[in-house]
């Protein structure tokens, strides 16, 4: 059995969602948790997109080391968090690792469609008084 080499790894996080991705010769497929892709998402088409968007950027790219997304395997391990979350973190982590491959030819365009940046909107926290963050109790006159 031929030993498959990291190409690069990479963490994402988006909410309470943390994703750990390593990039590895293989034939193109993605790995959740050992799940394939779809059946880890359960087919949700807005985070299978997002998932696969800097792979696109990558296919319209000319890099000088010749890699090919077909022949790239994506293993991820994810947790925390919603799925939405998750597709979101795995991303993130995504255009990261594939910084790593080729710093010069990949960043300049992941970072102009947003690929690179982190959300770092969080869930606010509950407030004595309140009932939620900001939600109050009813004002009673009387």
């Amino acid at each position: 059995m031929k030993k498959k080499t990291i190409l690069a790894q990479a963490v994402g996080r988006r909410k309470e969602a943390v994703a750990q991705i390593q990039l590895i010769s293989g034939t193109g497929l993605i790995f959740i948790n050992k799940k394939p892709a779809q059946l880890y998402l359960q087919n949700s088409s807005h985070s299978i997109f997002s998932i696969q968007a800097p792979f696109e950027i990558f296919k319209n790219i000319e890099n000088p080391n010749n890699y090919k997304i077909e022949s790239i395997d994506t293993i991820v391990k994810v947790k925390g968090g919603g799925l939405v979350g998750q597709a979101e973190a795995i991303q993130l982590a995504t255009a990261r690792a594939m910084t790593m491959l080729d710093n010069s030819s990949f960043k300049k365009p992941l970072k102009k469609k947003g690929y690179l940046t982190q959300d770092s909107r969080v869930k606010e926290r509950r407030k004595y008084g309140l009932i939620k963050a900001r939600k109050a109790p009813q004002y009673n006159k009387r």
